[in-house]
């Protein structure tokens, strides 16, 4: 059985919302290991005592990996049923990430902030898999 007979059509825009977030994830990576050179934290240490610099750039990977595989479920889940519309908001998540990252390495823990409306896309897509869940047990 071919792969577009079980999918959605459109299911590739979902697809390639996943390929942005490896590309996103490994951007943050490249960043923390820049970071560890230029800072002189050596693994397998995560954090810095004198550093402030590198454990805002650690953190922003390390909460982006936090949430990451709830985001997976979810995206997946919604994308199954709504696939642009998750596309949409899975691009808003992602690209908030790099905001989020990008506030985070100014050293100024607060402009993380500057990434909050990921939870737009966040959110979205949660609403979108209860929107599945209770299609399927026949409630909506």
């Amino acid at each position: 059985m071919a792969i577009e007979s079980l999918l959605p059509a459109n299911f590739g825009y979902a697809i390639f919302t996943y390929l942005y977030s490896f590309v996103m994830l490994s951007y943050l990576g490249l960043q923390v290991g820049g970071a560890r050179k230029k800072y002189g934290v050596k693994y397998p240490t995560m954090y810095s005592d004198k550093e402030q610099v590198f454990n805002c750039i650690q953190r922003a990977h390390q909460n982006t990996l936090e949430v990451y595989p709830q985001w997976l479920v979810f995206q997946t889940i919604a994308a199954l049923e709504y696939p642009i519309a998750a596309s949409v908001l899975g691009v808003i998540w992602v690209t908030s990430r790099f905001s989020y990252a990008w506030g985070y390495y100014s050293g100024d823990p607060a402009k993380r902030m500057r990434g909050a409306y990921g939870y737009i896309g966040l959110f979205g897509v949660i609403l979108l898999s209860i929107s599945v869940a209770l299609k399927l047990l026949g409630m909506l």
